[in-house]
Parts: C-alpha cells; sequence; structure tokens
C-alpha cells in the first residue's frame, strides 16, 4: 500500500524553490512536466508563471 504524502516543497529536489520537486514527490510525476509548465506560463511576459509560483512558493511549507 502506498504511503500518503503531505505536499512539501523539495530539499533534494530544487532548482529555486523546490515547488516543481514538491509537486513532483506529491503527485508521483517527473519533475520535468512541472519544470515545463511554469517555463510555458513564464514565456508570455512572465506574470502568468511568476505570480502562482511566487504564492506556491510562500503557502507549501518546506520540507523537513
Amino acid at each position: 500500500m502506498a504511503e500518503s504524502h503531505a505536499l512539501r516543497r523539495s530539499r533534494r529536489n530544487r532548482v529555486l524553490a523546490g515547488v516543481c520537486g514538491g509537486f513532483s514527490e506529491f503527485f508521483g510525476i517527473n519533475v520535468f512536466w512541472f519544470r515545463l509548465a511554469f517555463l510555458i506560463l513564464f514565456i508570455p511576459g512572465g506574470l502568468p508563471g511568476v505570480i502562482p509560483y511566487t504564492v506556491l512558493w510562500l503557502v507549501i511549507p518546506k520540507e523537513k
């Protein structure tokens, strides 16, 4: 049976704040896809990617 994990920012799999790494560990999907999604959101002027990433950075707690 799979162990349930809370959503946390990753300390091991991080580039900036560990948001994408945390999503990767939580959902069990390769971190590449989350980073690609945020990269695509950054392209049209930056704000569509910067705002959600910053909010997630502030809301999701660090991994212990």
